[in-house]
């Protein structure tokens, strides 16, 4: 059953104001396809990649959509990598991390050992994260993602276009001035599957064990690595520089 959304997703404000960035958003998606293929979403399954999803199956088919299956994923985000599969005839990539990497991960610091430091999380995320992406990115020459400015200080300035230096191509982050309100009109607007864990208190969805629903007047972000302090958490994926608050 789905979540009663603290606002009207029908609004006609907040229609007015998703418009043009719908039109926006398939404009740069097209302008990617045309100058930088081959071009790739890497998409977490989240809210946010599943807009941009349906807006590249229905405007921009020749880019490519892949996810990261660390292992370690919830059942919902299964069952979503199936309905996305059903609802748009689409075949998205799957890219596992390296078994030997993963052996020699769970051999060194435990199957569970990314709760003791913050530096075994990060030796876990690189492992079944970040090497992953590297592999998926090769022979691409750009990739886009669902960073939106408003997740965490970490992307308060995040750019629409970078140049990504660690895997030697452009960043495209199409919704980075999307409100939260935004993303939710379209998925309604225009029936999107979405991952029912979403409907269950988690605005970001990544590996089971790392990821917890929000109690109310939580940051968007708190759900994420929540027995970490606050500041700057990332997995690696996307390292960002932290904004001070007011600054």
């Amino acid at each position: 059953m789905k979540r009663d959304l603290p606002f009207d997703v029908n609004d006609a404000q907040l229609q007015a104001a998703l418009a043009p960035k719908v039109a926006a958003a398939i404009e740069l998606l097209s302008d990617i396809a045309r100058r930088f293929g081959p071009a790739a979403l890497a998409s977490s399954l989240g809210a946010e990649d599943m807009v941009l999803t349906d807006l590249i199956a229905k405007h921009a088919p020749t880019i490519e959509i892949f996810t990261l299956d660390t292992g370690r994923l919830h059942a919902e985000t299964y069952r979503l990598l199936q309905q996305i599969t059903d609802h748009y005839d689409l075949h998205i990539r799957v890219v596992y991390p390296s078994g030997e990497a993963l052996q020699s991960l769970v051999a060194e610091h435990g199957i569970n050992g990314f709760f003791n430091s913050v530096a075994s999380r990060k030796a876990c995320c690189a492992v079944r994260k970040v090497e992953p992406l590297r592999r998926a990115l090769a022979g691409k020459r750009a990739w886009i993602t669902g960073l939106r400015r408003a997740q965490s200080l970490t992307r308060a300035s995040l750019p629409l276009q970078e140049y990504d230096a660690a895997n030697g191509l452009e960043k495209f982050s199409p919704l980075a001035d999307w409100r939260e309100e935004e993303v939710w009109a379209y998925l309604h607007g225009f029936g999107v599957p979405y991952n029912a864990l979403h409907d269950r208190g988690f605005p970001s969805i990544g590996c089971e064990p790392c990821t917890r629903a929000l109690t109310p007047g939580e940051d968007i972000r708190a759900g994420r690595w929540w027995w970490e302090e606050p500041g700057g958490k990332e997995c690696g994926l996307h390292p960002g520089k932290p904004t001070q608050a007011g600054g």
